[in-house]
């Protein structure tokens, strides 16, 4: 997810959707970007090039890279949108499931990096030698210009934007997850199945933006504009003239044929009342809607922001056309509200989007209406099914723990969990090298509970186990195989010895397999001494744990195994009656496991409605 080959393709692919006018924006894939670099930066670099980078290994352990990840997601944010604190703010509210203060000012520095960065290229491609980069310079939609009046009646319409922007973010999550599901039927097929699927909704979308504005009517260019403004000649600008005579223009075409960001700066430009015709912005907001749901899915990289701040700039504006006198807001202020709403009401985020907006706009004066706007958007939403971010993650399996656990959960022991899970899997603090080797081989497992059981361990004497040393990683476990540090006969061995032969370098690797390791019949008949590399002091939970606490439990402290031990332990029982990850905490995977707990699920949904 995070290698070298995903970040070229994703650079190299964003450049193309976005250069080939598909309704994709390039914020998303720039996180993805952020990402990869900061994890490859963390693992010293790609596998074939670590030797040059092999200091930068030091950081390849679950919290540094962890870290590092997100901060590389809050530099993409930054770097997509010119906004430092929005993309820390947006690390902090969608990225993190577990967040400390050490990780703010991390987030904060990278940041401030990137704006630094972006000054400084912007500074250098002022004179045109960069083509459209670091048009708008920082301020990408810059709105500042305009005074923001308002008064005790304009706040119903923006109550109504905000309402809007909730119903049909809802509205376009539910018919986005229908269209995905879809799209990944067909991506399973074969490689020919997506490229043919990317190929017709190119061809569609072309066609869409070259045919429609010819629905639309020329408008006389306004005399107060210079000689050369109107129509613009150039890539960029308000005023196209397509299919127009001289000294008109097109105003659909000027929004279609123009780059995503400059059609959201037409769209936002304010004290140009008469610049778009309703039937325009109409044809154009069906329009993204369509090719937004149809577009995001195919095999390309793809991000979600810019389609929708085009679909909810538009009806902004719309609603700013028909209020007309009777509101004191500009109609470009209308449309930054609209864009705020449905991003609100799809992805269900608020301080952050607040912060990014008011960082896009320069506007400060937008603040007050912009928090009751993200408010709305995101109750009405939140009614009605869960943000674009938890279906995606749901569709593709990923286990990302909610922020809440499920009230249901409270019914569920962690006992009870564990007893519905496949054999657990032990190793003694002694083994014998075949055995290790054929327990790794036969299972998926990344953690194993190590038991001693006294002077002699055999395999076949594991129901004698008293004592619970703790948990090993499957990636130590490979190191040692790697390098064959093994033992002719059953010992413990001594801390120096372990030292002189691993480092935390060769223990930080995650990319070992064990088909990788040869091993001679001799080396099978020798041992292992696990108790160097066994984490003995693991988290562990009684069985009679609520499930509701082990969620909480695995978000505030970023856990990946939690080992469950009997609350009452009888003589030759084992100490760990279970394992957990995160992957075991999903709701959905309980749920298939207990059927019974879904009748529950629906009886608290009902009761709440009741309520």
């Amino acid at each position: 997810m995070f290698g070298a080959s995903t970040l070229i393709v994703k650079i190299v692919g964003s450049i193309g959707v976005v250069s080939a006018g598909l309704d994709l924006g390039k914020e998303g894939p720039m996180v993805h970007i952020g990402t990869c670099i900061a994890s490859l930066l963390g693992q010293g670099g790609p596998d074939n090039y670590r030797l040059k980078w092999r200091w930068l290994r030091y950081f390849n352990n679950d919290r540094d890279r962890r870290d590092l990840i997100t901060c590389g997601a809050a530099s993409g944010v930054s770097a997509a949108f010119r906004a430092p604190v929005g993309g820390v703010l947006f690390a902090l509210e969608e990225v993190a499931s577990w967040w400390r203060s050490a990780l703010l000012w991390r987030t904060f520095f990278s940041t401030a990096m990137v704006v630094v960065v972006l000054r400084g290229f912007i500074e250098f491609c002022n004179s045109g030698k960069c083509g459209l980069f670091g048009k708008g310079g920082l301020i990408m939609f810059d709105v500042s210009s305009v005074t923001v009046s308002y008064h005790v009646m304009d706040l119903l319409p923006v109550i109504v934007i905000g309402i809007i922007g909730g119903v049909l973010g809802s509205l376009y999550n539910y018919v986005l997850h229908k269209v995905l599901r879809l799209y990944y039927l067909i991506n399973e097929k074969g490689r020919m199945h997506k490229v043919l699927l990317s190929v017709g909704v190119c061809l569609f979308t072309s066609a869409c933006l070259y045919s429609l504005p010819f629905l639309a009517p020329c408008t006389r260019c306004d005399p107060s504009l210079p000689e050369n403004a109107c129509p613009t000649s150039g890539r960029t600008g308000n005023f196209k003239q397509f299919n127009c005579p001289d000294g008109y223009y097109n105003d659909l075409a000027s929004l279609l044929h123009s780059t995503n960001d400059d059609a959201v700066r037409n769209i936002f430009s304010t004290s140009t009342p008469t610049e778009f015709h309703p039937i325009s912005l109409l044809i154009f907001f069906a329009l993204y809607c369509i090719l937004g749901l149809f577009t995001f899915g195919i095999a390309t990289p793809s991000g979600l922001f810019l389609p929708i701040i085009l679909i909810g700039s538009a009806y902004g504006r719309l609603l700013g056309l028909v209020m007309g006198p009777y509101t004191n807001i500009d109609q470009g202020l209308y449309a930054v509200l609209g864009a705020a709403s449905l991003m609100a009401g799809s992805m269900r985020m608020t301080v952050s989007l607040c912060v990014i907006f008011l960082e896009l706009t320069n506007n400060l004066l937008l603040l007050p209406i912009t928090m009751i706007v993200l408010l709305i958007s995101k109750t009405v939403g939140d009614t009605f099914n869960p943000s674009i971010y938890e279906i995606i993650l749901h569709l593709k399996g990923l286990p990302f723990l909610e922020a809440h656990a499920e009230p249901w959960m409270r019914n569920l022991t962690v006992g009870e969990l564990a007893a519905a899970k496949p054999f657990l899997v032990t190793l003694c603090g002694i083994e014998k090298v075949s055995r290790v080797v054929e327990v790794l081989r036969n299972t998926t497992h990344n953690g194993f509970p190590v038991v001693d059981h006294g002077v002699i361990p055999p395999a076949e004497q594991q129901s004698g186990a008293t004592e619970l040393h703790g948990l090993v990683l499957r990636t130590h476990i490979v190191a040692v195989l790697r390098k064959k540090w093994f033992l002719p006969q059953r010992r413990r061995t001594e801390e120096w010895e372990v030292r002189e032969q691993f480092t935390s370098v060769d223990l930080a690797e995650r990319d070992q397999k064990i088909d990788e390791v040869v091993l001679t019949e001799g080396e099978m008949d020798m041992y292992i001494d696990l108790h160097p590399f066994t984490n003995s002091t693991p988290y562990t939970v009684v069985e009679s744990m609520s499930v509701a606490k082990a969620v909480v439990l695995f978000r505030q402290v970023g856990l990946r195994h939690v080992l469950i031990v009997p609350k009452y332990q009888a003589a030759g029982m084992s100490p760990v009656v279970g394992i957990l990850t995160r992957q075991d905490l999903r709701a959905n995977n309980i749920l298939v496991a207990f059927p019974h707990l879904a009748k529950s699920k629906e009886r608290e949904k009902s009761r709440v409605g009741h309520a």
